[in-house]
């Protein structure tokens, strides 16, 4: 992209025009986000038992003693050998979250159909210590839309990101996050969903990125992501004539 280089008054000029935008933007976002809070809330009336490191666990039991629990669906299937590179780029910006969102009534917890001795293996390659379950023995991920059996995508369409979407634009896992709130009877309600590039806000590489002065710099949706533990050394683009 050729940019025009102008004086900084002419620069400045451009910025503010921006920054405008940029306050709009802004306060879009908090009327999104009030609006996201006022959102009705249904009762999980299903029992659902996961698969965890320190023995099975009811969802209400996922809430670690909080009110609050946002479970992110990560994509890492029964017979996949390795997690989604996609989720393991958001799943890179979790652990130092956690502090935060645990000492403001928040429980993370990362969900996925695998087998929890598939998980704890891809977890310990990672590196990562963010709490992460397994939903192998249940119907949690396909009734929260996002896992899909052979039957579902050969009928041609499933329901994903609150549509009927082409079978051939999906998979038998996908990407999502969902929230829950638990109240001083045990009872647990599903407050919000989000699929698709919903979360893409919890991946802050991604916003550091919108940033520079190159952005994203993909062809198609984050195309230059690997895994931390895959990417090649690059030489270091040259700074001077030397």
């Amino acid at each position: 992209m050729q940019h025009p280089v102008v004086s900084r008054e002419e620069w400045l000029e451009a910025r503010r025009a921006l920054l405008l935008k940029e306050k709009e933007a802004t306060r879009l976002r908090d009327r999104l986000n009030a609006e996201r809070l006022a959102l009705p809330w249904v009762e999980v009336d299903k029992d659902y038992v996961f698969d965890t490191p320190s023995g099975p666990k009811t969802l209400a039991g996922l809430f670690d003693g909080r009110s609050q629990l946002i479970v992110y669906h990560f994509m890492l299937g029964p017979d996949w050998e390795a997690g989604c590179p996609g989720c393991s780029f958001l799943a890179d910006h979790l652990d130092g979250a956690l502090p935060h969102l645990n000492h403001h009534d928040v429980t993370l917890v990362c969900v996925s159909r695998a087998p929890l001795d598939k998980i704890e293996a891809y977890k310990r390659r990672m590196g990562w210590h963010f709490p992460w379950v397994s939903a192998f023995n249940n119907d949690f991920n396909r009734d929260f839309h996002v896992s899909f059996t052979r039957e579902e995508l050969a009928s041609g369409h499933v329901l994903y990101n609150f549509t009927q979407t082409p079978a051939e634009q999906a998979h038998d896992e996908l990407p999502g996050l969902s929230s829950f709130y638990r109240d001083e009877a045990g009872r647990v309600f599903h407050t919000y969903s989000s699929y698709a590039r919903g979360p893409e806000e919890l991946i802050g590489t991604l916003m550091i990125l919108d940033r520079a002065p190159k952005g994203r710099n993909e062809g198609t949706t984050m195309d230059f992501v690997r895994r931390h533990d895959e990417y090649e050394e690059r030489p270091k683009a040259a700074t001077c004539c030397h």
